[in-house]
């Protein structure tokens, strides 16, 4: 029997009380407070620097976890490792989320950090540019100079896997278009979580009231200030639009009732017309990037399992040329507890294996 990584899969699970009360508090604070302040350049700049004080606050990481800033590439950033018996030939190549204008790698830890135990393998977060000076070509040029740093430092792309959310996940797709038309070799695969990848204006009508954290129009708003100027149907601005003939697998994580969900499903079945496997999982109830929130959601903590096996598939198809056996697909990883901050990491919760929470998954288009 062999492993499909072009599938679509929505998970299941109790949903928990953590995830309703989060939702809730979301749903009364972050969204009535981008609401206010994108509406002008003053809230803005307004909305920029109050996350980045929030940003300062320092977290408590687990024991286990190496923190390593990088300032000597040609785009700084830092290399997070969670546990000894890392990979050190493979790195994860992470792009944070944050509309191209808030947010850092520091501000994500709770992503690299899990995503590093996970894959097993160091993640490079890049702190590309961003608003209000920068615009997004900016950071598409700080994320392929990452990319051609690590293939400089004797990287293998079959060993570099790359990783972002949100805007990320736009940068991490763009960055695909980018390097595919520049004729450099590509990595092994890609997963985007929450993906942003329409800034052409089209009104967001679905999931616009059941989205607990993101108001639609505040993201048409910061679309066009990121497009003007511009054509936003170019592909590396709206990547929903691009050709993907030649990219490598790719991975899709939505929450059901976030209002870029569709924008996520859209590059599914762009990406499987150019023939292009994807990995496509709705979770039900969950916000945009619940990843961040597993400290304390626990159908969060769930997703890093799918990451791990998905990039393990596909890593393996791209060397082997054809799908896994689902033997090594299911193989045991050791126990790894992702929550408590003073615990040591050996591998992954049992209970995360995909086959207990996902009903067969379906090949084909994406769920619709």
């Amino acid at each position: 029997m062999r492993y499909e990584i072009n599938v679509d899969v929505s998970p299941a699970y109790p949903f928990s009380w953590q995830a309703a009360a989060l939702n809730a508090i979301m749903r009364g604070t972050f969204k009535p407070a981008s609401q206010l302040l994108l509406r002008t350049d003053i809230g803005f700049v307004a909305a920029s620097r109050i996350v980045a004080l929030a940003g300062r606050v320092p977290l408590r990481l687990p024991v286990h976890v190496r923190v390593t800033p990088d300032e000597a590439g040609p785009c700084p950033g830092e290399w997070v490792r969670a546990g000894e018996e890392l990979d050190e030939r493979k790195v994860l190549l992470y792009f944070h989320g944050g509309g191209y204008f808030v947010c850092s790698p520091v501000t994500h830890r709770s992503i690299t950090w899990r995503l590093s135990a996970a894959t097993r393998r160091p993640v490079l977060a890049v702190d590309y540019r961003q608003g209000p000076v920068h615009r997004p070509a900016e950071a598409l040029a700080d994320a392929i100079a990452a990319y051609r740093c690590l293939l400089g430092q004797g990287y293998d792309p079959a060993d570099i896997v790359f990783g972002g959310d949100s805007a990320g996940g736009h940068l991490t797709l763009a960055t695909l278009l980018a390097l595919r038309d520049q004729g450099m070799p590509l990595p092994a695969a890609a997963v985007c979580l929450s993906p942003w990848t329409d800034l052409t204006g089209a009104p967001r009508r679905v999931n616009r009231m059941l989205d607990p954290m993101i108001p639609a129009g505040r993201v048409d708003w910061l679309a066009r200030r990121w497009t003007a100027g511009l054509d936003p149907h170019d592909p590396l601005l709206s990547p929903v639009l691009g050709d993907y003939t030649g990219l490598p697998p790719l991975m899709v994580v939505t929450g059901s009732t976030e209002v870029l969900r569709d924008e996520g499903r859209r590059v599914v079945e762009r990406a499987r017309a150019a023939g292009v496997p994807v990995m496509y999982e709705e979770w039900p109830r969950m916000p945009h990037v619940f990843a961040i929130l597993a400290d304390i959601v626990p159908e969060a903590r769930k997703v890093y399992s799918h990451i791990a096996r998905f990039l393990a598939a596909a890593q393996e198809h791209r060397s082997a040329g054809e799908a896994l056996p689902r033997d090594v697909l299911d193989q045991d990883l050791a126990d790894q507890d992702l929550t408590a901050p003073d615990l040591s990491v050996s591998g992954l919760p049992a209970e995360d294996a995909c086959a207990p929470g996902i009903p067969p998954a379906q090949s084909g288009s994406a769920v619709a």
